[in-house]
């Protein structure tokens, strides 16, 4: 059975070995990547994922319907209501007292 130092010298020696080998495959897939770009023409600009001039990109958003005529309005503090979308509280509270939605109609 080996001891504690023979197991530690080995780790340190395997240690190494992996360093060297990681170095020396790094240095051979940069050379790989190199010689690729060359060959495509590549630029670092291209990796990056930035457009190349003359190219534009557009970004998609949604498109927003257009505005909606309010429909309802309190008298009382001037808040409007299209009709459309969750009702306002404001509107809630008077439907619930026993007004009714054409009482404010526009």
């Amino acid at each position: 059975m080996a001891t504690l130092n023979e197991l530690l010298a080995q780790r340190e020696a395997l240690e190494k070995q992996i360093s060297d080998t990681r170095r020396n495959e790094h240095a051979k897939a940069l050379t790989q990547i190199r010689a690729l770009m060359d060959q495509y023409g590549i630029t670092p600009a291209d990796l990056s994922g930035k457009a190349r001039k003359g190219a534009t990109r557009t970004k998609k958003t949604p498109k927003a319907g257009p505005k909606v005529a309010p429909k309802y309005r309190n008298a009382a503090t001037g808040d409007t209501w299209s009709g459309r979308g969750l009702q306002p509280r404001w509107l809630k509270a008077a439907l619930a007292t026993g007004r009714k939605l054409e009482d404010f109609a526009v």
